[in-house]
């Protein structure tokens, strides 16, 4: 007899510590109701899909859910497709502070850096 156990797939997106601290710390100041952070790709700029990442007050039934030691990581299930293989991290610098993405799927992007194709 084989053993059946489900196997466990890996993450869409993989955080890194800095972005799983920004997390912790939106959460942390999160406004009432706030369940988590949700990451989704709107269409909006010049190449079509951006990046956006929002408070969530309920879970939506296709997104994927991500535990990290601050709070719960959402991913929208519309945008999973756009966004496995990703990294998410979180950068500060003297002039800018924001979640960079790693997106192996991006085939362009628009010159501001607003906004991606795939």
């Amino acid at each position: 007899m084989t053993d059946t156990k489900p196997r466990t797939r890996p993450a869409a997106v993989t955080l890194t510590p800095g972005a799983e601290a920004r997390i912790a710390k939106l959460m942390a100041a999160a406004p009432e109701g706030a369940i988590g952070v949700k990451l989704s790709t709107p269409r909006r700029g010049c190449s079509g899909l951006a990046y956006s990442v929002d408070y969530v007050t309920e879970e939506e039934r296709f997104d994927e859910k991500i535990e990290t030691p601050g709070g719960t990581f959402y991913i929208d299930g519309a945008s999973v497709l756009y966004l496995i293989g990703s990294t998410m991290d979180w950068v500060e610098d003297d002039f800018a502070a924001g979640f960079v993405f790693d997106n192996p799927n991006a085939k362009g992007a628009c010159g501001c850096g607003e906004s991606f194709t795939v």
